[in-house]
């Protein structure tokens, strides 16, 4: 967040012009903080690289609201940290394979990503819903690794989300992009097709993930099955990988 200047701060388009201007930007720079639900290491359980150890960084706040949703992103209990802050951190856990910015959005931290994210001694690792376009391009160049969710409305109970996520993966296939959808009985032939031929599209992993209730999958496992072979009628690079750090008891 951007502190408020007081009425004794001088105008930044007075006195010496460019200097003072300059001067104003990079003070209100230092003092952008985050919002953070929590900072943890642990083994990284969904998608290709599962099995890897990361740093994962919770942004609060969403600009969504899926039904599914079992994450505790609120501002509760959360803490403010500084770029600064963060990059000390990530860099005591250079034994790791990445940092993982994951949410909650993390994109809707685009200012404080700007700025952190230059300076971050880690790979970048974004768990994203992959809705916010405008703002991956303002830090795309600091990204390797994206995780984008395909939001289907028989899961998620919002509106169909096509055209944001097209655009989404049009700016993200540059970096190591893959996408991942979750999924339980009501999935339809029709969000098959499309989710199907947006990754063809793009060229993308899709990785299906089985919607879980605690740590029992929602679906049987020749439901998976059978999905996974409708999946296969329109795109072949689709895996299915459940969320296994649920079955080994972390976070």
């Amino acid at each position: 967040m951007y502190p408020q200047p007081s009425s004794q701060t001088p105008s930044p388009i007075k006195g010496e012009g460019e200097f003072y201007y300059s001067l104003y930007y990079n003070l209100l720079k230092e003092n952008i903080l985050a919002n953070i639900k929590e900072i943890f290491t642990s083994i990284q359980g969904e998608g290709p690289f599962i099995g890897y150890k990361q740093l994962f960084i919770r942004f609060c706040g969403c600009n969504l609201s899926c039904k599914y949703c079992d994450t505790d992103f609120s501002t509760q209990n959360s803490k403010e940290y500084s770029k600064d802050e963060l990059i000390k951190i990530c860099s005591k856990n250079s034994d790791c394979h990445s940092v993982s910015l994951t949410g909650g959005e993390p994109l809707l931290n685009k200012a404080f990503l700007k700025e952190f994210l230059p300076q971050c001694p880690l790979p970048v690792y974004l768990e994203t819903n992959a809705t916010l376009h405008n703002e991956l391009s303002e830090i795309i160049k600091y990204i390797t690794y994206i995780s984008a969710d395909i939001k289907l409305p028989s899961v998620t109970g919002l509106e169909p989300l096509w055209d944001k996520h097209d655009k989404f993966f049009c700016i993200g296939k540059e970096k190591i992009l893959f996408a991942k959808i979750v999924f339980d009985e009501n999935i339809s032939n029709e969000e098959i097709k499309i989710s199907s031929e947006l990754c063809k599209k793009y060229g993308i992993e899709l990785i299906l993930q089985p919607k879980m209730n605690g740590k029992n999958l929602s679906v049987s496992s020749s439901y998976i099955s059978r999905t996974m072979d409708k999946f296969l009628q329109h795109y072949s690079k689709v895996r299915i990988i459940p969320q296994t750090h649920k079955f080994i008891g972390l976070e």
